[in-house]
């Protein structure tokens, strides 16, 4: 099926028969379980596959002090590295990554508006206007972890919007202020989507733990776990 069947250009709310519909984590963070289809993860996950072929591959990125993270990331529109963004991956071959396509933008203003949808205040209106300009695409093996963190190498503090695609895992989703307590332990599981903005868009989170063998059938993953996240750059 093609990508305007799949993602329609316009932008049109979606029904809301996901499992439990949109919940709010913390205020300007919402999970809505089950948005995703199976058929739309089939072919995230074909053009993921397409992806982390290059020009800029899949790859661990090394952190200042040396170590290299578990999970595996090819980016899109923007080259992220530990901690600025670029437009080559001057840490993996100096290539350009490839651009930021156009039907995840409408997806990414679907996912929004699905989020609003439980009418949280900071969230709602800014669908039609969302435009995020990258993704890190992150592939999570059995044993790959996230430490707790905060996603601040962008100028822009529109909305994170995070697919999940695979295996399920335990997100752990916090404060602002310290990576510790008080958080709140999510599970996230295939064709889950995730957004934090507002109060809640410099919230420390991670995760500790992905469970294996847990992805449905027909999410056209065997194992592992897939996670997108857009995000709006302010560059230019």
């Amino acid at each position: 099926m093609s990508e305007d069947a799949l993602f329609p250009r316009e932008l049109v709310a979606p029904a809301d028969d996901s499992p439990s519909g949109p919940r709010e984590i913390a205020p300007g963070a919402v999970h809505v379980p089950g948005w995703l289809t199976l058929e739309q993860q089939q072919w995230i996950v074909a053009r993921f596959e397409e992806w982390s072929q290059g020009p800029v591959p899949l790859r661990a990125a090394t952190l200042p002090g040396g170590r290299r993270m578990s999970v595996r990331t090819v980016c899109l529109g923007w080259h992220w590295q530990p901690y600025r963004y670029t437009r080559e991956a001057t840490d993996v071959n100096g290539l350009p990554v490839l651009d930021f396509p156009d039907w995840m933008v409408r997806l990414g203003r679907k996912a929004l508006e699905a989020a609003s949808s439980g009418a949280d205040p900071s969230l709602s209106g800014l669908s039609a206007k969302y435009t995020p300009d990258a993704a890190l695409v992150n592939f999570y093996s059995d044993g790959a972890a996230m430490g707790m963190h905060q996603d601040k190498d962008e100028l822009s503090d529109a909305p994170v919007v995070s697919l999940s695609i695979g295996d399920e895992c335990v997100f752990r989703f916090g404060n602002t202020l310290t990576r510790t307590k008080p958080y709140t332990d999510v599970h996230l599981r295939s064709g889950d989507l995730f957004v934090f903005g507002g109060p809640s868009r410099f919230a420390y989170h991670g995760i500790p733990k992905v469970l294996p063998g847990t992805a449905p059938d027909g999410c056209g993953l065997s194992g592992g776990r897939i996670n997108i996240t857009m995000r709006v750059t302010g560059l230019s």
